[in-house]
C-alpha cells in the first residue's frame, strides 16, 4: 500500500500546482513481467514519475503515452510485447518474456469517482476492498472506462459499471474475489466485450512491537520502508520516545494488562515480543493466544518460548495446535542472521511470507538455531634457534 500512498501524495501536490496527471496501471500480463497486474505509476505533465510499472524499461515510453493521453483527455490501452527476442524497438533490452497491457488514464480532480478518489476511500479505513478496472482489448479505439468501481467489505459500492449487460456478472465476481481473496482478470465476451481486472486490495500490515530496546530500531526502520503501520509498546517511558523511533505511528506506554485496549487488531496485524523482560512477554503472550492473530513472534531462544508455553499449560490454559501455528519463536527465517539488523530483516521477511501464505524456512522449525563449531587453534612451532633462547 506504500505505492498507493505515494501516488496519492504526488497527485495532491501536482493538483495543488495545477499540473495534469495520468495513472498508468498494469491491467493484464501474459507470460513473464517484472511487475504483475495491479502495479501503478502516476505521471505528471512535467515528467515526474511516482510508482513503477516495470523494472525501469517501460517507464520512458509510458511517460510519452501518458502525455498523449493527457493531451487527448481520454484513457488509452498500451501493449508491450516482450516475447520478441528483438526488443530493440523499445530502445532497451527488456529481459522479460511476456505481453504487458497497461491502461493509462488522465486524472481529473473534479471527477466524482476518479481513481484517486477511490484510492483515498480504500485507505480511509482498515478493511479489504475490491477495485474494478475496465478496458477493451478487442477494440483499442473504443472508450476505455478505466478504474470505475470500488466494492467495500460489506459489499456496498462506489462508482459504476458503464455496461449494464455485464454489471450483475461483474458484481458477482467482485463479491467472489472479496470472499476468496484472489484477484482475477476476466473477459466478458457478450455486450461490448469488456475485460475487467478485479483486484483485491488489502490494508497495509499493522506491526505491533512490544519492547523499545535498541534492537527494535532496525525492525521499525525495515517496516517503515515497506509502508507498514508500526505501533510500539513498552512500560518504560524513557525508552519508547519519538526521538528514538521517528517512524513509529503510535507509541503506547502501558503495563501488559492495559496495552490491548490501545491497539486495533485484525487479520493483517503482526506482533513481536521483544521486551527482553520475561514477565512482560509472558503476560502479553497470555493475552495474545486467544486472539487468533496470523503472526506472533517471540525473540530469543526456543527454550524461552517453550518455558512460557509450559507455564501457560500449568495455569490450565489449553494451547491449541492452531495457536501454536501462529507463534514463531525463535523469530525470523533462516538467513544466518547474527547482528540486530540481520535479525530484523529475517523477522520482517517472515511476516511478509506468513501474511502472503508463502512457504518459508522459519527458525522455529530448526532443531538448533546456532551451531557453534570449535575452531582449531593455530599454533606456531618454535624454530631450533628460538628454542635455545
Amino acid at each position: 500500500m506504500k505505492e498507493l500512498n505515494d501516488i496519492i501524495n504526488a497527485f495532491d501536490k501536482a493538483n495543488a500546482a495545477s499540473r495534469q496527471t495520468a495513472l498508468a496501471t498494469v491491467v493484464l500480463v501474459e507470460g513473464s513481467s517484472y511487475r504483475r497486474a495491479g502495479a501503478r505509476m502516476l505521471v505528471s505533465e512535467d515528467g515526474q514519475l511516482t510508482g513503477a510499472i516495470s523494472g525501469g524499461c517501460l517507464e520512458g515510453d509510458a511517460l510519452r503515452k501518458a502525455r498523449l493521453a493527457m493531451a487527448q483527455s481520454k484513457p488509452m490501452l498500451v501493449t508491450y510485447d516482450t516475447t520478441d527476442d528483438d526488443d530493440a524497438k523499445f530502445g532497451v533490452g527488456l529481459g522479460c518474456n511476456g505481453i504487458i497491457h497497461i491502461l493509462i488514464e488522465p486524472i481529473f480532480a473534479a471527477k466524482e469517482n476518479s481513481p484517486i478518489t477511490l484510492f483515498k476511500r480504500f485507505l480511509s479505513k482498515r478493511e479489504p476492498v475490491v477495485l474494478v478496472t475496465m478496458f477493451s482489448l478487442a477494440d483499442r479505439q473504443a472508450p476505455q472506462p478505466g478504474t470505475c468501481l470500488l466494492m467495500k467489505a460489506d459489499e456496498t459500492t462506489q462508482g459504476n459499471i458503464v455496461d449494464e449487460e455485464i454489471k450483475d456478472a461483474v458484481f458477482a465476481d467482485a463479491v467472489d474475489v472479496l470472499k476468496n481473496g484472489n484477484s482475477v482478470t476476466k473477459t466478458y465476451v457478450y455486450g461490448n466485450g469488456y475485460t475487467c481486472f478485479i483486484e483485491l486490495l488489502q490494508p497495509t500490515v499493522s506491526l505491533v512491537i512490544f519492547g523499545a530496546g535498541n534492537d527494535a530500531i532496525p525492525v521499525v526502520q525495515f517496516a517503515s520502508v515497506l509502508g507498514w503501520q508500526v505501533t510500539l509498546v513498552d512500560g518504560r517511558a524513557n525508552y519508547a520516545v519519538p526521538e528514538r523511533f521517528p517512524q513509529v505511528k503510535k507509541i503506547v506506554i502501558a503495563k501488559p494488562d492495559k496495552t490491548l485496549a490501545n491497539i486495533v487488531l485484525d487479520d493483517r496485524t503482526a506482533m513481536i515480543l521483544m521486551t527482553h523482560n520475561y514477565n512482560y512477554d509472558m503476560a502479553m503472550l497470555r493475552q495474545l493466544l486467544p486472539l487468533k492473530l496470523p503472526y506472533v513472534a517471540s525473540l530469543g531462544p526456543k527454550k524461552r518460548l517453550q518455558r512460557m508455553l509450559d507455564e501457560l499449560k500449568e495455569e490450565g490454559i489449553n494451547v491449541t495446535n492452531d495457536q501454536l501455528e501462529s507463534i514463531f519463536g525463535p523469530a525470523g527465517i533462516d538467513i544466518g542472521s547474527e547482528n540486530s539488523d540481520e535479525i530484523a530483516l529475517s523477522i520482517i521477511a517472515e511476516i511478509q511470507a506468513v501474511l502472503n501464505k508463502k512457504t518459508i524456512n522459519s527458525l522455529r522449525d530448526k532443531k538448533a538455531v546456532h551451531t557453534r563449531h570449535i575452531k582449531p587453534v593455530m599454533q606456531q612451532t618454535a624454530t631450533a634457534e628460538e628454542a635455545k633462547n
